[in-house]
């Protein structure tokens, strides 16, 4: 078995680069693993179904290794790193950088989905409208300065300017068209720095559709807040639409930006499938969002 390390500089604030994540492996015995950089090809091919490739960087980079280990079978181990670290989030990942390593050490594994686009995959959400802003907009110094509170900074900031579009969204049997401030697809249960998809999984088998209608910032902001507390979207809303399903086509009356895991990915329409249990990933447990018996966020 092979440890592959890559690190992307430019992740977050820059501090949990290649050196800061090989003293801490070291420091669990995982020493001299092989480092490499996503942007080359040649290592890729050497990369065997034993393997573990640790990706240290944010949801950009876990996407582009994910690739890479669905395409060896190989094992993901996610080393977070960056601004929104949402795809650990569903994996319970300890904040302490040694536990992670810790994890690693010790080979625990879980399956999760992954969903599939024309593009590509994604394994926290695919944007429409809305919220593809942040990941166009929220660049440079404003996301060092904010990290992950930047993506709500952003819309925030553009939602009064925004007058939503007309979009069709097919969704296994169920149906509905309408006027949308913003449409996200999300295989996983976080997206936007730690945003809860209400009652989702990214072990399940399905897609959560959250298509969001334009209305006034104050019923905009009582919604959000009244999702994020109760941890489930409401049964009978004016401003929400939850779907899920396997198979989610989205269709755009003009043409739309698609953003997936915070890169931009290409062009409406919009045709994803949920691939079950084909990710195989370093983590403890897969996080379920909404309400456990407990009345608070479980996990699985």
């Amino acid at each position: 078995m092979t440890y592959w390390l890559v690190a992307n500089p430019k992740a977050g604030d820059g501090q949990r680069g290649r050196e800061f994540w090989l003293e801490e492996l070291a420091n669990v015995g995982i020493t001299s693993p092989e480092c490499c950089d996503l942007q080359e090809q040649s290592w890729k091919t050497q990369v065997k179904s034993d393997d573990i490739v640790m990706v240290a960087g944010g949801d950009g980079s876990v996407n582009a290794g994910a690739s890479l280990c669905l395409e060896c079978n190989a094992t993901l181990a996610v080393l977070p790193s960056g601004t929104a670290n949402d795809f650990a989030r569903n994996l319970a990942l300890p904040d302490e950088p040694a536990a992670v390593c810790e994890l690693v050490r010790q080979g625990v594994t879980q399956l999760v989905d992954v969903a599939e686009f024309g593009g590509g995959i994604f394994l926290n959400v695919a944007h429409i409208g809305l919220g593809t802003l942040p990941a166009r907009e929220s660049q440079g110094s404003a996301k060092k300065l904010l990290g992950r509170f930047s993506y709500g900074v952003e819309l925030l900031r553009r939602v009064n300017a925004k007058r939503g579009f007309h979009a069709k969204i097919q969704c296994d049997q169920a149906f509905v068209r309408g006027h949308w401030l913003s449409i996200a697809v999300s295989s996983g249960a976080f997206f936007g720095g730690g945003n809860e998809i209400p009652q989702a999984t990214a072990d399940d088998g399905l897609l959560d559709v959250i298509a969001v209608k334009p209305r006034p910032f104050l019923q905009l902001l009582f919604t959000f807040f009244l999702v994020q507390f109760s941890g489930k979207t409401p049964k009978r809303t004016s401003t929400i639409v939850h779907l899920k399903g396997r198979r989610c086509d989205i269709l755009t009356s003009s043409v739309k930006t698609i953003t997936v895991d915070g890169d931009v990915a290409g062009k409406t329409p919009l045709h994803a499938v949920c691939r079950k249990h084909c990710l195989r990933v370093i983590g403890s447990s897969v996080v379920s969002t909404g309400e456990a018996d407990s009345g608070r966020p479980g996990l699985r």
